[in-house]
């Protein structure tokens, strides 16, 4: 790519593009208007982005529809369920409070983006709300709502995320162990390590 070619400016990137129609900053409000909460007491799976000294993170978080509480208007609260105790999300919500969180909702083409500033709590009152089956999360983020906005449909349309699986797509992804088994010059193995998972992972859900 040569530099001519390099979009290195707001200037030159606002040119490209042009400017945005009224509806897409319409959209944007600095609070969880009651359609937005629809949205996400209807979402099953968010996509948590943070920020910190060790670089970005996207994990997902996922739970019966509703798992993300609204407590008010300007205020969601995320529990945080068992994992591999990486904790690259929360380590960086420590360090940088900064984060955003992009909603799906399954069959729908709209997705529901809310940007804001996190904080991890153990408070047992919090805690206890968001027991299942009678185990308590790790912590919840308490996040504050900066910004939110709903994202048009456009890349569900185009990627057909929610279109019905081809019998044979599942065999073409390589396995969890396969891929373990491959970045670790067979020091796992994958072939006992798929089979095991299932279970262990429905033991460990909560």
């Amino acid at each position: 790519m040569t530099t001519s070619h390099a979009i290195d400016t707001v200037a030159r990137l606002e040119a490209l593009f042009g400017q945005p129609g009224e509806a897409s900053l319409r959209k944007e409000v600095p609070y969880l208007h009651p359609s937005y909460q629809a949205l996400i007491a209807a979402s099953p799976f968010a996509v948590l982005a943070t920020t910190g000294p060790e670089g970005l993170d996207a994990s997902p978080r996922g739970d019966a529809p509703g798992f993300v509480a609204v407590q008010d208007e300007k205020t969601l609260l995320l529990p945080e369920r068992r994992g591999n105790n990486r904790l690259d999300s929360l380590r960086n919500i420590v360090t940088d409070p900064r984060v955003a969180l992009l909603f799906l909702i399954p069959g729908v083409g709209e997705t529901l983006r809310v940007n804001g500033r996190g904080r991890i709590t153990v408070d047992p009152g919090v805690m206890a709300r968001f027991a299942v089956e009678g185990k308590l999360p790790q912590c919840v983020i308490e996040i504050q709502v900066e910004t939110v906005y709903f994202q048009c449909a456009r890349a569900i349309q185009r990627s057909k995320l929610w279109a019905p699986m081809a019998a044979d797509a599942k065999r073409e992804v390589p396995t969890a162990g396969a891929i373990l088994s491959a970045l670790t010059n067979a020091a796992f193995d994958g072939a006992a390590y798929d089979r095991e998972l299932p279970a262990r992972q429905q033991a460990t859900l909560y």
